[in-house]
């Protein structure tokens, strides 16, 4: 029981977290965002989303941990998704080796894309996915302002150094 009520406190103050990093990257971002451009962008996460986490579980976790990951260095601009033929990426930095799920990301973006090209930035998948996947696991459901700019950047250096600075105690 108790380690249920750990487990709770931990998801509370990850969801509390991911809200400041939202709110300190809420230039322009509003609920409702894709209306007109896409008004079934939220639909079809959901619709892409659901049925992996009702055979995968445990992917719900790791892609609520990506969305963090990614907010964690630069703001929650997408980031972490991209890729380096070097391997120097955010995503190659040592706190990010573990991140999985990117697959589905890429199913989600396919199905955006197919639906309305060009229009939803991946900073906005990840954090529709985020509340999605939560909400799947019996999770609460809360409304996602959108409206994220994708970065362009993504170091590997800037994604382990930012991670490395903030579990140093002062």
């Amino acid at each position: 029981m108790s380690s249920l009520k750990l487990c709770s406190s931990f998801f509370l103050q990850l969801i509390f977290t991911l809200f400041v990093f939202d709110l300190a990257n809420a230039k322009g971002l509003k609920v409702g965002f894709y209306a007109e451009t896409c008004p079934q962008a939220e639909a079809v996460v959901k619709k892409t989303v659901v049925p992996v986490i009702a055979r995968a579980p445990s992917l719900a976790a790791a892609l609520l941990r990506m969305h963090f990951h990614d907010c964690f260095v630069r703001g929650c601009d997408g980031s972490v998704l991209l890729n380096s033929s070097t391997h120097q990426a955010e995503k190659n930095a040592g706190p990010n080796l573990s991140l999985r799920g990117f697959e589905v990301i890429d199913r989600v973006k396919t199905a955006l894309e197919k639906a309305c090209p060009g229009v939803v930035s991946c900073a906005d998948i990840l954090a529709l996915v985020a509340r999605d996947v939560v909400t799947a696991i019996k999770g609460p459901y809360w409304q996602v302002e959108t409206g994220r700019r994708d970065g362009r950047v993504s170091t590997k250096f800037r994604g382990h150094s930012e991670f490395v600075i903030a579990f140093i105690p002062s």
